[in-house]
């Protein structure tokens, strides 16, 4: 009598199939989709009830089933059957392949596993293992051998495919940070020389001891010492609070705060600044207080405002606050030249600038990227939107309680 694992299956189904598992290792970008494809076709031409890949992970040593599949007798018992893992250990200890066939004969064929075992190596290192149980035999002869290494190898080259990938989007990741930290360096040094350049010429100038100027004109000068004084200590400012924003360590002391008392607040200070700035703020009659930290929330009110004086210049700004019981709105608007769309989804990212308004504005590309660390730290969202040409919409969204 004939064993039920025997099938017949001419040397050119064989080809056929093989050549057919290779394109599919080689085109498929997803390796669980490709060992999903490939697995059926190998099950046409080999006879298996189980089929493990295991990956390796070189960082833990450890290995985890990628892929897992019950076809034949040990399909109702999944759970119980064995699956090849210590045969996978052993795999990576001898690098070569393994034949693990049952002790003791038993009637129950799932405890009689007959276990072939195949390395995934590269030239230099251990990658992962192939696993084909059969339950009750028969045995692996030498056409299944070359079979089953044939797939392990292309299971190979699936890995490695996946492996240069990540190499590939780890080296981009470094590179982009590289380029980064060169932008920072060139707009960081830009945005120091500038204020200290000023100080310094100022101070040079009201020390010389050949001149005697007028008290209008040393007030002149003080003043360009000040404001330029004040660009540094922001600059520092947020170079200190982006560090701690990307370590998650903004601290945040929250109490109640009224934001229509907020934006009273910005405006008496920004007219100060500003003299000719046109500010509307509109609040609903009942205005209920929420929990929030009052000075970091003013500081997010504070940077969306001067990047409204700087890149819409006279432009009027509108400040409106709504509430509903969940949440406070807040829409800072200008009616300025707007933003392109190519860039509004960078506007947040750390040390980025619109190219366009990169000269001749100071900044350093860190306040929305404050801002947005601030309200993440709030719960809440901020979100932009513009037309070029009509202007651009800050959205700040704060749940009111935290």
């Amino acid at each position: 009598m004939s064993s039920p694992h025997v099938q017949a299956v001419s040397p050119k189904q064989d080809y056929l199939c093989l050549i057919k598992i290779s394109e599919l290792m080689n085109q498929v970008v997803d390796p669980v989709a490709a060992l999903i494809q490939t697995t059926e076709h190998l099950h046409s031409i080999m006879i298996f009830d189980n089929l493990v890949v295991y990956n390796f992970d070189l960082e833990t040593s450890s290995f985890e089933a990628l892929y897992a599949r019950s076809l034949g007798r040990g399909k109702q018992a999944e759970a119980d059957i064995d699956w090849g893992e210590k045969l996978a250990n052993q795999l990576f200890i001898e690098r070569k392949m393994i034949l693990e066939k049952p002790k003791a004969t038993q009637a129950d064929r799932l405890k009689r596993p007959f276990l072939l075992g195949i390395p995934i190596c590269s030239a230099q290192e251990f990658l992962g293992a192939v696993i084909l149980i059969r339950f009750g035999g028969p045995d692996y002869d030498k056409r299944d051998l070359k079979l089953a290494k044939f797939f392990a190898q292309q299971t190979g080259v699936l890995f490695e495919r996946g492996n240069f990938q990540k190499e590939k989007e780890l080296l981009n990741v470094r590179q982009q940070l590289l380029q980064l930290q060169e932008d920072f360096l060139s707009t960081i040094s830009h945005e120091l020389n500038s204020p200290l350049g000023f100080i310094k010429g100022y101070t040079t100038t009201l020390l010389r001891p050949d001149a005697n100027w007028e008290n209008d004109t040393q007030l002149e000068f003080l003043k360009i010492i000040d404001h330029e004084t004040d660009n540094m200590q922001e600059l520092i400012s947020n170079l200190l609070d982006s560090a701690r924003a990307q370590s998650n360590q903004l601290k945040m002391d929250f109490e109640t705060v009224r934001f229509d008392s907020l934006v009273n607040d910005l405006s008496t200070r920004a007219h100060m600044e500003y003299p000719g700035l046109e500010i509307k703020a509109h609040f609903p009659e009942k205005l209920a207080t929420v929990t929030g930290d009052p000075k970091r929330l003013s500081q997010v009110l504070e940077n969306l405002l001067s990047n409204a004086v700087k890149y819409a210049p006279g432009s009027p700004v509108d400040i409106t606050v709504s509430q509903d019981d969940q949440v406070t709105t807040i829409l800072l608007t200008d009616h300025g030249p707007g933003i392109p769309d190519i860039y509004l989804s960078r506007l947040f990212e750390r040390f980025f600038r619109i190219p366009e308004n990169s000269n001749g504005v100071h900044g350093s590309g860190l306040g929305l990227y404050i801002c947005k660390k601030i309200i993440n730290a709030h719960n809440g969202m901020i979100s932009v939107k513009s037309t070029v040409g009509e202007g651009t919409t800050f959205k700040t969204i704060i749940p009111n309680q935290q």
